[in-house]
C-alpha cells in the first residue's frame, strides 16, 4: 500500500451489492498499469525525521493534505495552503453544472464537550449540510490552471462528482485534466444533497453502481484516481474493494458520518437551523476520529490481504488536529492524512504544528521516514476469539512460572532467592 503507479482500466465482471460478504473478483482489462507507473523513492537519511512522501509518483513535502471542502474552495485559500506548507491540496468538489448547487446559511453546527447547547467547552464535533462547489466550473478550472502555473512542484488534486451519466463524467475528467492537476479524487461519499441524482454516497453505497461509474472514470482518466469512501455503510471494505478492482489507484476514507447534531432545548428546533428547519448532515471533527481509525484499519487489512501491490495507496481522514492523530492513521497503513474541519477551526497554519508533532513522534521512536512506521500497528488487530486464546495461553504460562522449579536439579546459586519466591503462595 505504499506510493502508487498511475494506471487505470476497464473492468470485466458482473454486478454486486455493497455489504454482501461474497464478491465476484473483477479482473481489470489492463491492470493498474495503463497510467504511467512510478514508484516510491527511499527517504534520504537526515539528522531529523524526513516527512516527505511519494504517492502515485507524486512527491509531497509532508503527508498532510487539505481535504476537499471549504479550505479548498477557491484560488485564494488554496494558494494560502501551499504558502503555509501543506503537502497537497484537494480542491472542493466540482461538477459540470454549478447552477444546480444552492447552499443555505447557516450550514454548520458544533458539538461542545459539556451539556447540550452549552456555549462553553471544547469543540469536539462539527456538522455541515454544505453542498459541493457552487462556483462555475470554468472559474474553478481557470484557478486550477493558475495554481499549477504558480506552484508547478506542488500537488493539486481535483475532487469531482457527477450525475449517473457516462458522458458527463468523462467530459468532467477531460476538462479537469486539461488544467494540469496531478490527480483526481472521486467523491463517492458526500452523505447529503442530491442523492436523487445518483451522486455522492448514493454511488458509494451501491457497489454495482460504483463499479459501473468507476469503469467510466478509469477508462478516461490519465492521472491517478482516488475513490473517497463513505462510512455510512455496513462494510466499508466492499466499495473500497470494487473501486480498486475497477482501476482506482487509491482509497480515501472516511467522508463525514450522517448525523443530527442536536436540538436547541430553548427553541425545540434542530441544528443547524435554517428558517426553523434542518436536515441531517455530515459529522466531522475529533469525535469521529476513533470511527475513522476503525474504518481505515479495515480497508488497510483488506488491501494488505487482497491488494498487496505497493503501487496502491490509502489516504486517512477523520478528526485530525494533532501530529499524533496523523501518526495513528499512518501506523494503520495510510500514506497521506487529510485535514478539512481542523483547518476550519484552527487555520492553515495548523500544518506547522502537525509537522512538528509528527517529527517529535518519529524522533521518539527513531523513525527516519514515514515509510519506517507506516502500517506498523496493523498486525496487532485480531478477532475476539483469538484474544481469548492469547490470554488463556498467557495465563497458563504465568501459572507455570508460579509453580516454581520442576526438579531439585534446577536450583542455582545465583538465582536461589528468586527461585524460592516462585514457590511461595503468599
Amino acid at each position: 500500500m505504499a506510493g502508487m503507479g498511475l494506471n487505470v482500466q476497464k473492468i470485466n465482471g458482473g454486478t454486486r451489492t455493497c455489504g454482501v460478504a461474497s464478491v465476484t473478483k473483477i479482473t481489470p482489462a489492463f491492470g493498474h498499469g495503463r497510467r504511467k507507473a512510478l514508484t516510491i523513492r527511499a527517504s534520504q537519511s537526515n539528522s531529523e525525521p524526513d516527512l516527505s512522501v511519494t504517492v502515485n509518483g507524486l512527491q509531497l513535502p509532508n503527508p498532510f493534505v487539505i481535504g476537499s471542502g471549504p479550505p479548498g474552495t477557491n484560488y485564494t485559500v488554496m494558494k494560502r495552503a501551499f504558502d503555509e506548507g501543506w503537502g497537497a491540496v484537494i480542491a472542493k468538489t466540482v461538477s459540470l453544472d454549478s447552477s444546480k448547487v444552492i447552499n443555505v446559511t447557516p450550514r454548520y453546527a458544533r458539538l461542545r464537550a459539556g451539556s447540550n447547547g452549552s456555549a462553553k467547552g471544547e469543540v469536539i464535533g462539527w456538522e455541515n449540510i454544505e453542498l459541493i462547489s457552487d462556483r462555475p466550473l470554468e472559474i474553478m478550472l481557470k484557478e486550477f490552471k493558475q495554481l499549477k502555473k504558480e506552484y508547478p512542484d506542488r500537488i493539486l488534486i481535483a475532487s469531482i462528482m457527477e450525475e449517473y451519466n457516462k458522458a458527463a463524467w468523462q467530459e468532467l475528467i477531460e476538462r479537469v485534466e486539461e488544467t494540469g492537476v496531478d490527480a483526481i479524487e472521486i467523491n463517492f461519499s458526500c452523505p447529503h444533497g442530491m442523492p436523487e441524482r445518483k451522486m455522492g454516497a448514493a454511488v458509494g453505497q451501491d457497489c454495482g453502481l460504483l463499479e459501473e461509474v468507476s469503469g467510466w472514470i478509469n477508462e478516461k482518466a490519465t492521472v491517478p484516481v482516488w475513490a473517497k469512501m463513505t462510512p455510512n455503510i455496513t462494510d466499508i471494505t466492499e466499495p473500497s474493494r470494487v473501486a480498486l478492482r475497477s482501476g482506482c489507484e487509491g482509497i480515501a476514507a472516511i467522508n463525514t458520518i450522517m448525523s443530527v447534531m442536536g436540538i436547541n432545548l430553548d427553541t425545540l428546533r434542530p441544528e443547524p437551523c435554517v428558517e426553523g428547519y434542518s436536515t441531517p448532515g455530515g459529522y466531522s471533527s475529533k469525535a469521529v476520529h476513533p470511527i475513522a481509525l476503525a474504518k481505515v484499519m479495515s480497508i488497510a487489512q483488506m488491501m494488505k490481504n487482497e491488494f498487496p501491490d505497493p503501487t496502491l495507496s490509502l489516504s486517512g481522514i477523520g478528526g485530525v488536529e494533532t501530529g499524533n492523530h496523523a501518526a495513528e492513521f499512518i501506523l494503520l497503513g495510510s500514506n497521506t492524512v487529510q485535514v478539512c474541519t481542523g483547518v476550519m477551526m484552527h487555520g492553515y497554519g495548523l500544518v506547522k504544528k502537525l509537522c512538528s508533532e509528527l517529527k517529535d513522534f518519529m524522533a521518539k521512536h527513531n523513525f527516519s521516514s514515514v515509510e519506517d512506521f507506516r502500517g506498523a500497528s496493523l498486525g496487532y488487530f485480531t478477532t475476539h476469539t483469538e484474544l481469548v486464546r492469547r490470554q488463556q495461553e498467557a495465563i497458563r504460562q504465568r501459572n507455570a512460572i508460579r509453580k516454581g522449579l520442576a526438579s531439585d536439579k534446577d536450583w542455582t546459586g545465583d538465582g536461589f532467592v528468586k527461585e524460592t519466591e516462585t514457590m511461595v503462595s503468599n
